[in-house]
């Protein structure tokens, strides 16, 4: 039987997901924020160790559990479970963490650990074998975070100021990457801007062999109209685009800057756009990742 003399609900989280999807750095974060963290709880301990956290005087007022795929057969039971924890004086929030397969399996070759499901499977029939087993769950959840292009730190940043109880006004987090078209457009980009139409210092010789993020060549950048008139342009645009995202709900945004080579203009240009975000207070990340050391 249920207690509910607790005056206030306590937050109740559930974290579920792909394996390598980043359930363990995500307990983690919420351990770092006063939650109370248990992982792999068997499915059959959840209602009672919900109703420990909901008593009247019990020290945990907030906890988080990870429940996924070791469950084995149990996790079938797990949508009765969670309709039953939802009739508890409890905030229940069921997170659900997912990744692309070709991230998931990068992360399993660089820790070399075993997929849970994966016993004589290759690992890509593991994945669909798993995906397929928490379809039911994923359903029921109230935040899917893909954590494709996360890295440990970021995740764990997101995490916080999502969840804590003072959360950051803006919590999306927007990475900027100058680039050079000659080795490719970044993969993970969500906005991409081509500023190969600005003067090239490349063929300034005394400017050739340093980058954007030279005095010089800031300047010599900062000399022409079109530099200026595209970044008043674009930093309007974005303005006006970021706030329309974080109200969709989007948890994070990749802005690509691409020149020639990834040395002079697109580096400049990133480190200005960068700037003028940070600024506005928007949590930013600058990647350069074509600019030689």
């Amino acid at each position: 039987m249920k207690n509910v003399s607790k005056a206030a609900n306590t937050p109740f989280v559930i974290i579920t997901g792909l394996s390598g999807s980043g359930k363990g750095t995500v307990l983690k974060a919420f351990e770092d924020i006063g939650y109370f963290c248990v992982d792999n709880l068997p499915l059959e301990l959840i209602l009672k160790f919900a109703e420990l956290c909901n008593r009247a005087g019990a020290q945990i007022n907030r906890a988080a559990i990870v429940v996924d795929v070791r469950e084995g057969s149990e996790l079938a039971k797990f949508p009765k479970v969670f309709q039953r924890l939802k009739t508890y004086e409890l905030e229940v929030n069921l997170v659900y963490l997912e990744a692309s397969d070709a991230s998931l399996i990068r992360r399993y070759s660089e820790t070399r650990r075993p997929h849970p499901l994966t016993h004589d499977k290759p690992i890509l029939k593991a994945l669909a074998e798993e995906r397929k087993r928490l379809a039911p769950i994923k359903k029921l959840a109230n935040t899917v975070i893909d954590t494709t292009k996360f890295n440990v730190h970021e995740l764990r940043r997101y995490v916080a100021d999502k969840f804590q109880e003072q959360k950051a006004s803006n919590p999306l987090l927007i990475s900027l990457i100058s680039f050079g078209f000659k080795h490719g457009v970044p993969v993970e980009s969500d906005l991409v801007f081509d500023v190969r139409f600005l003067p090239n210092p490349n063929f300034v010789r005394t400017l050739r062999e340093k980058t954007g993020q030279h005095r010089e060549v800031i300047t010599y950048m900062k000399s022409f109209t079109q530099t200026t008139e595209f970044l008043r342009r674009v930093s309007d645009l974005l303005l006006f685009l970021i706030p329309n995202y974080i109200i969709e709900g989007k948890s994070y945004l990749t802005i690509s800057i691409g020149c020639t080579g990834g040395q002079h203009r697109s580096v400049m240009m990133t480190d200005e756009i960068n700037s003028i975000l940070s600024s506005q207070g928007y949590k930013t990340k600058v990647v350069h990742r074509d600019m030689k050391a």
